[in-house]
């Protein structure tokens, strides 16, 4: 381990910080890549449905990909790599470059990496050391894509992850952002397999924006159908009306003297 850790970081006084490089000056691109297509679906999906949830609370920040510096040692050992997927509630919901520890006051509360054959290893073992030990994320979670069986998650309990136990339902609970995380059977992007997603402790997925966009166009097709019967109800009953005059004018009733 190095020996600069998170607390530290943190709680260092405003002389020790000053000299300390700002999102501005860290490097926040290393032209790599996902390892796959599904990795990089996989991570949108998460993002784009947690965005409008993060909206709502106005208090929240989400990325994937993105640099996270916990220690300015990173620096001088080029060690940028960030987390696949991290959330941080509490926090403005300014564009950043990079996440900086330092500048922020705090590391992300939640951590989601997506294994790969080439990252499984390190992911759960030398960088959920860095997680728990050097930045103390409350929650990490791993998953991978081509094989959802291999889904674990873990919560700091007195400075240690412990596993966390799948509720009735096989979700993950995020004790952190009240959220659950979901395998689910569907179409993202014309792929379809098992993704990784976020829904309500009460079920509801947190949608896509074409999922959004759907259910706003069933809607207003359900609308449209319903002023469409209430139409041909009106209709309808126009027309018993009419055939009742026929029907007393033909037997002699003076319908005028019964309007």
């Amino acid at each position: 381990m190095l020996p600069f850790t998170t607390e530290e970081t943190i709680s260092n006084s405003e002389e020790q910080l000053i000299n300390f490089p700002t999102q501005h000056d860290l490097p926040c691109d290393d032209d790599d890549v996902m390892e796959t297509l599904r990795h990089k679906y996989q991570m949108d999906l998460l993002l784009e449905t947690i965005y409008p949830w993060l909206e709502k609370r106005q208090d929240g920040f989400a990325a994937g990909n993105m640099f996270v510096y916990f220690s300015p040692y990173q620096v001088k050992k080029y060690d940028y790599k960030g987390p696949d997927f991290f959330c941080v509630l509490d926090v403005s919901q300014q564009e950043r470059k990079s996440w900086v520890v330092w500048e922020e006051g705090k590391t992300p509360d939640v951590v989601i990496e997506l294994l790969s054959e080439s990252t499984a290893n390190y992911d759960k073992t030398k960088k959920k050391l860095v997680y728990q030990d050097r930045m103390r994320v409350p929650e990490y979670f791993w998953y991978d894509p081509f094989n959802p069986d291999d889904w674990a998650g873990f919560a700091i309990v007195e400075g240690v992850y412990q596993p966390l136990t799948r509720d009735d339902k096989n979700r993950y609970i995020s004790k952190k952002l009240q959220l659950a995380l979901v395998c689910w059977q569907g179409v993202y992007r014309g792929v379809d397999t098992v993704w990784l997603r976020w829904e309500t402790l009460d079920g509801e997925l947190l949608l896509t924006d074409k999922e959004v966009s759907e259910q706003e166009k069933q809607r207003a097709e359900q609308e449209k159908q319903r002023a469409e019967q209430e139409k041909q109800r009106a209709d309808d009953a126009e027309l018993e009306i009419a055939r009742l005059r026929d029907l007393l004018k033909n037997s002699g009733v003076d319908i005028n003297g019964l309007e």
